[in-house]
């Protein structure tokens, strides 16, 4: 520490000794009650410390995410409440969620998503047809040549912007089928090359 550092050190005790201070002369006849309260906000402030410290730690257990053997280079997704599983590709450095779509013959992004990553959709052509649950929506393709899972550098992906409402981008078999294996084992999706 800095000779500037023990200064701001010694003013920011002497300010809270001076506001401590006044704080129980005021409060003197209810000194019991003010240290309960005192202590209670002790707990809570160490309690917000400790949760904010060990969030990662937390959110991987409620929410666990895809993650990649750096070994094997096997990636593994969990299913999600909905039943379905997930994974995140990086579009154009932009990170993009899919919902793994084995029915789906391509990789078909929502508006939504071809926007954040860059693409002009007000200039994309509509040209193409596909079939849905939904009935026919028109399509427009694209390529993105930046992608990446996981921090793995991918091959440029072909992909097709879809005109109507949709709410996630759909990670079909073209995608999947650049893997030797796609297995699911009880709630685990497991990609491998």
């Amino acid at each position: 520490m800095s000779g500037d550092d023990y200064g701001r050190l010694i003013y920011l005790v002497l300010l809270g000794s001076v506001i401590a201070g006044y704080f129980f002369m005021s409060n003197r006849n209810r000194l019991g009650e003010v240290a309960r309260g005192a202590i209670l906000w002790v707990f809570i402030f160490l309690g917000v410390a400790v949760t904010y410290g060990l969030w990662n730690d937390i959110s991987r257990t409620i929410l666990p995410r895809q993650s990649v053997s750096m070994e094997t280079g096997q990636i593994e997704a969990p299913r999600r409440d909905d039943g379905h599983f997930y994974l995140t590709l990086e579009l154009n450095d932009t990170p993009v969620e899919f919902v793994v779509d084995t029915g789906a013959t391509d990789v078909v992004l929502s508006q939504r998503d071809a926007e954040r990553i860059g693409i002009d959709v007000e200039n994309l052509e509509f040209s193409g047809r596909a079939s849905t649950a939904n009935g026919t929506v028109r399509t427009a393709r694209i390529r993105i040549e930046d992608v990446a899972i996981s921090g793995i550098t991918e091959e440029p992906l072909r992909a097709w912007v879809n005109e109507g409402e949709l709410d996630t981008s759909l990670l079909g078999m073209s995608y999947l089928q650049r893997y030797d294996s796609v297995e699911i084992q009880g709630n685990r999706l497991l990609l491998t090359r």
